[in-house]
Order: C-alpha cells, then sequence, then structure tokens
C-alpha cells in the first residue's frame, strides 16, 4: 500500500507531468514556473495576468503557477540550453495538428466534434482564430465577428449584405448563435438541436408552436426549404420572389386547379398567403387559413 501511494505520488509530481512537454526534445524537461519565463518573455507575460489562462496556474497547486509550460511545455532544457527553441514547444512553428492536439488537451471536453469539423479539415486549426497572447476580443479571437468568419467566407459576407438579411453586420446576431464553428454532426457546423428548426424559432418565436395542424414541409425539411439563412433579395428571405412560385413547388396541382384558378407562377394572381395566413402551422384551421 505504501509503495503504491509512492508511485502515485511520483505520477502527479510536477516533474512526472514533464510528459506534456514537446514531443521533439525536452522529452526529460521539469518546470521551471512562469517567472522564470517571465525573465526573457517579459512582454508576453506582462499582458497576461488578464488572459483567461492564467487559472491554469492552479493545476500544479503552485502560487507562481506554471501556465507558460502548460501549452509550451515544461522548460528547464529550454533555459539550461539558453533559449534553446528546439527544447521548447513552439506554436508558430508547429504544424496546426500538433497545435490542435495541444489545445484539444484541455479544451476536447468543450469541443469534443472538432477534429470532424469542415474547419478541421480544410486545415483551419485553433491559432487561426485565437491569439492567445495578444488578443483583446471575446474567446481570445485574432478579430470579432463577423469579420473573422468574412476573412473567409465572402460568399456569406455578401449574403448579409443582400435588402433583406439577419442583422449579422449590424450586430444583432453572430456567427456562433447558428454555428458551432468547433464542429457538430450537422452540415455546415449547424448547432445540433433536439427540433433542428430552433435554431431559427428561439428568435422567431411566433412560428415555434406545436401547432395541432403542422405545415408538413416545416417539420421534414425546415425553415431552409423556403427561406434563406444568411440573406436574400426577396422579401421575409424567401427563396423565390414569387410566393405562389415557391408554393406551387409542392401544390402545383392545386394552383392549376379549378378550385382556386390562380394561373401556375402567374405575378397577377392572389398571393396564397392571403387566405392561407398561418403557413408554419395552425391551431384552428388544417388549410391554415385566417
Amino acid at each position: 500500500g505504501i509503495l503504491w501511494a509512492t508511485a502515485l505520488g511520483a505520477a502527479q509530481s510536477p516533474a512526472a507531468k514533464a510528459s506534456n512537454a514537446p514531443s521533439t526534445g525536452a522529452a526529460h524537461a521539469d518546470f521551471v514556473g512562469s517567472d522564470t519565463c517571465a525573465s526573457c518573455h517579459e512582454e508576453v507575460s506582462k499582458g497576461f495576468a488578464s488572459n483567461p489562462h492564467t487559472k491554469m496556474a492552479l493545476m500544479h497547486g503552485n502560487a507562481n503557477g506554471v501556465t507558460c509550460e502548460n501549452c509550451h511545455g515544461a522548460g528547464s532544457e529550454h533555459v539550461a540550453g539558453g533559449g534553446d527553441v528546439t527544447k521548447i514547444f513552439d506554436p508558430a512553428k508547429a504544424s496546426t495538428k500538433d497545435v490542435d492536439t495541444k489545445c484539444l488537451s484541455c479544451h476536447a471536453g468543450a469541443h469534443p466534434n472538432f477534429d470532424r469539423s469542415p474547419h478541421a479539415k480544410a486545415n483551419v486549426g485553433c491559432t487561426s482564430c485565437h491569439s492567445i497572447h495578444g488578443s483583446k476580443e471575446e474567446a481570445l479571437l485574432k478579430a470579432p465577428q463577423p469579420t473573422l468568419c468574412f476573412q473567409c467566407h465572402a460568399d456569406q459576407k455578401a449574403q448579409f449584405g443582400m435588402p433583406f438579411h439577419h442583422p449579422v453586420n449590424e450586430g444583432t446576431v453572430k456567427c456562433t448563435d447558428c454555428h458551432d464553428v468547433h464542429g457538430t454532426f450537422q452540415p455546415n457546423n449547424l448547432r445540433a438541436t433536439v427540433d433542428q428548426n430552433m435554431i431559427c424559432t428561439k428568435c422567431h418565436t411566433d412560428v415555434r408552436g406545436p401547432f395541432v395542424y403542422e405545415h408538413a414541409p416545416v417539420k421534414a425539411e425546415g425553415c431552409l426549404a423556403c427561406h434563406s439563412p444568411h440573406g436574400s433579395q426577396n422579401a421575409r428571405m424567401l427563396n423565390m420572389p414569387n410566393v405562389n412560385v415557391l408554393c406551387n413547388q409542392c401544390h402545383s396541382a392545386v394552383a392549376a386547379g379549378t378550385i382556386h384558378g390562380q394561373g401556375q407562377g402567374s405575378s397577377d394572381s392572389v398571393p396564397c398567403t392571403s387566405c392561407h395566413t398561418y403557413i408554419h402551422g395552425s391551431n384552428m384551421n388544417s388549410a391554415f387559413l385566417r
């Protein structure tokens, strides 16, 4: 029992935790503490007091902490070598995969799906978006939303400039309100919910339901069956400029029939929604009438 306790204590000691050191060099280094790092890296350490990573100093029960070395690896051999760069982990010179692995050694619980995300598959890693030392933005982003996202997603930037759009440029809605940029099981990094329409209906509560009479496409295909999520040249961000043409994609037999007498796709016809007002669902009428 004593032997086991001794071995366990050794396994949890700071020296033993040097297994977090970089894979190339410094394999047997010891932790030296952030104060030692600050003696050379004063500019970085000076601005680190407000960094959320400072809480890592508590990991080893040391008042001085080993914050730097939790990411860069144990530094004794780096120090002994007069700042030998081969004896420390430098994310700026490491591969995206190695940097992501280092970050996920702490953040895997919060971002368990990152490796399957489109960002990871496109070699967009943690430090592509986050500046660990120098950022003043929320979540240590290199730039605020949506500016950061638009650096890659130029098509979406153009969509938010259309006449009818979600107010992302205005700052009312953020990209991360709808997307989990660290990965989900949904296409396009959409946030996953029990009812996928809740991504929209958490704001658009008037169409949330549940309704006694459900409109089948709303449940089966979701909001995007009729609406463009980022922006559109059409009112209500519809996929088509004429609401009758939109409805006729499913209801062509009705539109061409004798009951309605609306010429299919005719711009002169009465809009379907003049009568079928509650097209998202109704508690009163199965035809969604007023």
